[in-house]
């Protein structure tokens, strides 16, 4: 019969197995429960790190607000980079939807014009963008305040597979370049920035036919800052060209990116060709396949040490709300001192807001116990801050007390230094007894100099 004759003409696909024994996903134990460790850490979120945030409106500094589902949520893996470079591909491909009914479209054009959340579901079902963002459970509410244009570019894909049990997959809008920003009708670079700061992986997916970086690739590595070590580089389709090809490319790759990119230390570059199909003959399928499976390798450790991540990251959110809180208390008690019956307030506020450095507002902070100058907001915000937010509608922080629940400041210093590092402690030791988590996250407080005299 004539189908037979037909199939022989399709590619061949690759075996799977390195996929499914990297990422675990056909042992049957089930996933670390960790529901009680998350009950725990939302608990001391909210009794000792919430309320000195919303007493001191940090939000309003910081635009960071941390809702439940983000606490529960699971580790996101966000795919970057220009239109039809196979960031689809790829996802279809870890995830094995290709020729399925629910494959991401791929396509030469720019095909994915939506922020697509791939997640975890009893069925395969499409949710819209605005239900989405209704529901408070899921991590994605704070994304209504892009606005409904944006929503409706948003859509979630729900999966049963066993790896989306463990990590959610976003796949973004390709950068296009020489096309202006609000072509677009939402603020794609404000939408990419936010998943950007919760991303646990970063994979930043270049095609070795595509390299020319322009302004909206440069503005995305300018948002990168600071999440270097989130960040992957994916030469991906590297079987489409011949070896010394593929090393003049992966050179110039390096040239156009070292200026976007200033570390000490170069971002790890996987080089392979992310899709089912078999590697082209005559090019180096050894070293795609070693490479695909560091990158697995790598997406494994994400997922394994996602809980130690999630205590460091609301540890670091608390150690920044006590650091705001200890500024705004200063700048009052500061006012408060100035404040005479015949000054005008306004006038008094002005003098420090415009020169904190004359009161010692930051130095003073800095003489704190466990507070990193690299930690201090700029100036400049608390400027835009209390434009905002009058300096008399705070309470001093020794005010913040109550006989029942105890002072706001010392449960925070408490999570800081003790809550969050026991919890931490008490993941780690049931997973690796040789390592504490503390040697990785540095929970640590600063080492004692032996040497100075007390």
């Amino acid at each position: 019969p004539p189908e037979e004759v037909e199939d022989t003409s399709e590619p061949t696909k690759r075996d799977r197995s390195h996929l499914e024994n990297t990422l675990k996903l056909n042992e049957d134990k089930p996933a670390d429960d960790f529901s009680g460790v998350l009950q725990r850490l939302r608990k001391i979120y909210h009794s000792s790190i919430k309320p000195l945030e919303q007493s001191y409106r940090y939000n309003e500094l910081r635009q960071h607000e941390i809702t439940d589902g983000e606490i529960t949520s699971k580790p996101m893996v966000l795919f970057l980079g220009p239109w039809s470079v196979g960031k689809s591909s790829m996802i279809n491909y870890l995830l094995g939807l290709d020729d399925t009914p629910y494959q991401l479209y791929t396509g030469a054009e720019p095909t994915t014009s939506e922020f697509t959340v791939i997640m975890h579901g009893p069925k395969l079902k499409t949710i819209e963008g605005i239900v989405m963002a209704a529901d408070s459970a899921r991590s994605f509410s704070p994304l209504e305040k892009f606005g409904q244009n944006f929503l409706e570019k948003l859509i979630g894909i729900e999966v049963p597979h066993k790896l989306l049990e463990r990590v959610t997959f976003v796949d973004t809008p390709g950068i296009i370049e020489n096309r202006k920003q609000q072509e677009r009708g939402y603020p794609f670079n404000d939408v990419c920035q936010w998943f950007i700061d919760r991303a646990d992986l970063i994979f930043v997916v270049f095609d070795p036919t595509k390299l020319d970086v322009g302004l909206e690739l440069e503005m995305l590595f300018r948002q990168l800052k600071g999440r270097e070590s989130q960040i992957r580089i994916i030469l991906n389709k590297a079987d489409s060209l011949a070896t010394q090809e593929l090393m003049r490319v992966y050179g110039a790759l390096f040239w156009s990116l070292a200026p976007l990119i200033n570390v000490t230390e170069p971002p790890r570059v996987y080089v392979s060709s992310f899709w089912p199909h078999e590697y082209h003959p005559d090019t180096h399928k050894d070293l795609f396949l070693k490479e695909e499976i560091s990158l697995l390798e790598d997406l494994n450790q994400v997922i394994e040490n996602r809980m130690e991540n999630k205590i460091a990251f609301i540890r670091q959110h608390a150690i920044r709300v006590r650091i705001h809180a200890l500024l705004v208390d200063r700048y009052l008690q500061t006012y408060k001192d100035k404040m005479t019956f015949f000054s005008d307030g306004e006038l008094v506020f002005r003098d420090i807001v415009e020169d904190p450095d004359k009161f010692f507002i930051f130095k003073s902070i800095l003489a704190k116990t466990n507070v990193s100058k690299f930690d201090l907001p700029n100036r400049e915000a608390y400027k835009d801050f209390f434009g905002i937010n009058p300096i008399t509608s705070f309470k001093l922080l020794s005010q913040q007390c109550s006989y029942m629940g105890g002072c706001f400041l010392e449960k925070i210093e408490k999570a800081i230094t003790r809550e969050l590092p026991d919890l931490l402690g008490s993941i780690g030791l049931g997973k690796k007894p040789n390592v504490l988590s503390c040697d990785i996250t540095g929970c640590g407080e600063t080492p004692k100099n032996r040497y100075r005299k007390p």
